[in-house]
């Protein structure tokens, strides 16, 4: 198992440490097994990890995946490891996300103030934030080739049989929080999930060796 840091955060290191992925059944485990290899391999070879997480509007679940996964990549002492998201069409990154992982320890600026603005998401003090904002996921900001396509909805998963550029197609799909929205238990719904993928990518990048 690959050896932990101190570099995240006091309050996010904590949120991690309270994490207990030994719940995850093992079919779960069997839906996350192809991106623990991937990540393995790459890696194995030396080379750059590229994780492009995608959902229909990149609002929820996609954002929520990038920001773990690059979480977890400088909790383990995982180098070279880069994480984006995008949807199958851009809209915005929903409040409520922000407002979640704030809660949870991160750092949060919005940096512009557009329909779709853009988010500075900080995790640790000497690590270049996470740069939150929708968009398609072959938008320029994303990867073109040599990443893996990590599919976190059914309905990307089902619409986008083929990534253009991709290494690895990876279906991880989650329930969608928006089903709670303006509703009293909205806050308690996208903790629930936001908590569900900080312990699944917990999980898939304790196992890289």
């Amino acid at each position: 198992m690959t050896t932990t840091n101190s570099a995240v955060f006091a309050a996010i290191d904590k949120a991690i440490e309270n994490l207990n992925f030994d719940a995850i059944s093992d079919e779960r485990r069997q839906v996350l097994q192809p991106l623990v290899d991937y990540i393995q391999e790459k890696k194995n070879l030396n080379q750059t990890i590229r994780l492009n997480f995608i959902c229909t509007h990149n609002s929820r679940r996609s954002h929520l995946s990038q920001v773990w996964a690059q979480v977890m990549a400088s909790y383990f002492g995982i180098k070279g490891v880069y994480t984006y998201s995008g949807g199958t069409e851009g809209t915005a990154l929903f409040p409520m996300v922000a407002q979640t992982l704030t809660g949870q320890g991160f750092e949060i600026e919005k940096l512009s103030e557009e329909a779709n603005p853009v988010y500075s998401i900080k995790y640790a003090q000497n690590e270049h934030p996470v740069i939150g904002f929708s968009k398609a996921y072959d938008a320029p900001f994303n990867p073109q080739a040599s990443f893996a396509a990590i599919m976190t909805c059914s309905s990307a998963d089902q619409g986008c049989p083929f990534i253009p550029g991709a290494e690895k197609r990876i279906p991880i799909t989650f329930e969608d929080p928006k089903a709670f929205d303006n509703t009293p238990q909205q806050a308690e719904k996208y903790l629930e999930r936001s908590v569900q993928i900080a312990s699944e990518l917990k999980y898939v990048f304790s196992q890289i060796k």
